[in-house]
């Protein structure tokens, strides 16, 4: 026989799905008449009291029906014990078109796109933390005699160019030399070791070298330490418009809100370690302006190592199911791509 906790639950789970699916307050009849809970119109009713009462549901107006507040959306999500999983087919598909990346800049692009697809909400991926990174090498190539481009290739496969102005003409031969001297020091360090060795290239440098690798020094530093604005990607904003009734006052202020990359980084800093997937609803958002949203979020990586977060921000009215199984998978494969 199953418990009056556990009949109200399945009475909290009905309110949920019919709620998502419609947006419309759920009254006990539609219950009832819907789900095969196998009990009478009254202890449905009985039930919805309790969880009003307990704060689970709430009356949005003089409507007959009920809607799920944060409380009992929170409820719902902890009591998930079956996400299903993507099908093959979909699978298949997040691994070929994720594979087909030609570069790290176009697997983040194409991570966020399938995101936002896959789940309707707005989507988000933060680039490999560079704190995690290492060097794998560092190319010099003359674009005049006294100019280089400096190209940094990390191991997670982030690029970045950067224009390097000597100050003088230089030889190729002594081009090559830089280069040795460069890779030598850096090959292998994580990006934060390689950046205060770096820093002792000059003293090191023979002195007919010492004012050239001075300023190569200065922009390799810029390129190694961390630049935050350049680390998010976001994707399907259009989507939040899509739910313009989920948000009646707050529509601007979370557009505006996710606009700002710190506070968008707030929301994956709760990514502790690869797989592991986290739900904020409503009101346990940090920032006041996503009070009325939803984040389902979690950090993408190898085994061993957190390489970033990604998530969806939604109206607190979402799937949880069907996201949280779209954000677990498309994680599973950024990290499988990158860990490569």
């Amino acid at each position: 026989m199953v418990s009056s906790d556990e009949r109200r639950f399945e009475v909290l789970r009905a309110i949920v799905a019919d709620y998502v699916r419609d947006h419309e307050p759920v009254a006990s009849k539609a219950i009832v008449d819907r789900h095969n809970l196998g009990v009478s119109s009254a202890t449905v009713r009985n039930d919805m009291a309790s969880l009003e009462e307990d704060g689970y549901i709430t009356q949005p107006h003089t409507s007959a029906g009920r809607i799920p507040t944060d409380k009992g959306y929170r409820l719902f999500v902890d009591r998930l014990s079956d996400v299903k999983p993507l099908s093959t087919a979909e699978r298949k598909a997040i691994q070929s078109f994720l594979e087909g990346a030609i570069d790290l800049d176009d697997v983040m692009r194409r991570s966020v796109r399938l995101l936002a697809q896959l789940t309707r909400q707005v989507a988000v991926i933060q680039y490999p933390t560079l704190t995690t990174s290492t060097v794998r090498h560092v190319e010099l190539v003359s674009i005049t005699p006294a100019r280089l481009m400096l190209v940094l290739i990390t191991d997670t496969g982030r690029v970045d160019q950067r224009v390097v102005d000597l100050g003088d003409v230089v030889t190729d031969e002594t081009v090559a030399r830089l280069r040795s001297m460069v890779n030598t020091t850096l090959a292998g360090k994580r990006l934060a070791d390689a950046a205060a060795s770096v820093a002792e290239l000059p003293d090191t440098a023979p002195g007919e070298l010492r004012e050239v690798v001075t300023r190569l020094a200065t922009v390799l530093v810029e390129s190694l330490v961390e630049h935050p604005e350049e680390r998010l990607v976001l994707g399907g904003t259009a989507n939040l418009t899509r739910n313009v009734a989920d948000f009646p006052h707050s529509l601007r202020q979370v557009l505006e809100a996710l606009e700002e990359q710190v506070v968008v980084l707030k929301l994956l800093a709760a990514t502790a370690d690869p797989g592991t997937i986290t739900v904020r609803i409503g009101e346990e958002n940090e920032a006041e302006e996503m009070r009325s949203t939803s984040v389902v979020s979690i950090g993408y990586g190898t085994r061993a190592t957190l390489l970033g977060g990604m998530g969806v921000v939604g109206p607190t009215r979402m799937d949880y199911p069907t996201n949280i199984a779209a954000v677990r998978a498309v994680a599973n494969y950024v990290g499988k791509i990158l860990g490569r």
